[in-house]
């Protein structure tokens, strides 16, 4: 399993906190208060849940709640079904995904929650 290094991981990282810019200036145009995007800001992150089950679960419902697909589809539908909650709930969700890129947490390998695509997290132990 490699993981992203150099210059390479930086670049990902600032399009991560570019996303997550962009997300919420959409927000702040299309949004319905920022009251509701702090409530629902971290909603991605009860995923971790599913690492009650084992890392390989675990790694699954990180990756399904923290992969643009999801998210843009439902940001998408939102915009195309002129559907205000679900616009706002893309745009939250995408600002989350691009938050945690920002800070290098990327979708999980079903080896354990430290290890990442874009390089492991965490305390390193030997």
């Amino acid at each position: 399993m490699s993981a992203v290094s150099g210059t390479v991981r930086i670049v990902l990282k600032l399009e991560g906190l570019s996303v997550l810019i962009a997300a919420a200036l959409a927000y702040s145009r299309l949004g319905p208060g920022w009251r509701i995007f702090a409530i629902f800001f971290l909603a991605p992150d009860l995923s971790f849940l599913g690492y009650l089950a084992g890392p390989r679960v675990g790694a699954v419902a990180y990756n399904v709640a923290h992969a643009y697909i999801g998210a843009m589809t439902c940001l998408i539908c939102g915009l195309v079904f002129s559907m205000p909650v679900l616009t706002a709930a893309g745009l939250i969700w995408t600002a989350h995904i691009g938050f945690d890129r920002a800070l290098g947490y990327g979708l999980k390998y079903s080896t354990g929650f430290s290890f990442t695509h874009l390089g492991r997290i965490g305390r390193v132990t030997h």
